[in-house]
């Protein structure tokens, strides 16, 4: 039988990055938990997963800034001035009572 250390041989742990995540909320491991079981999976598979589909849906579409977005869309209406971004603030509903 040939060596463990033979170069055609390649350890699984060798070849993936490993990620620890301190001081993880209570109730977000459970949330965690129960997605997990939900889908028939260990705690573990579950955050690969989701990690997973965050990148993908990330590389897949460039974020462009709503400000810039709407900036774009009314220029032909005479808009020339940058619409600024306004972070950290509640959305309220628009009053369109007279």
């Amino acid at each position: 039988m040939g060596s463990l250390h033979s170069s055609s041989i390649l350890c699984y742990h060798d070849s993936v990055a490993q990620l620890i995540v301190r001081n993880l909320e209570d109730d977000i491991r459970d949330k965690l938990r129960e997605m997990a079981a939900v889908h028939d999976r260990s705690m573990e598979e579950e955050v690969r997963e989701i990690l997973r589909a965050a990148v993908l849906r990330a590389s897949l579409q460039p974020v462009e800034k709503l400000g810039t977005r709407l900036t774009e869309r009314f220029k032909e209406c005479g808009l020339d001035a940058e619409i600024r971004e306004i972070r950290g603030q509640t959305a309220k509903p628009a009053d369109l009572e007279p």
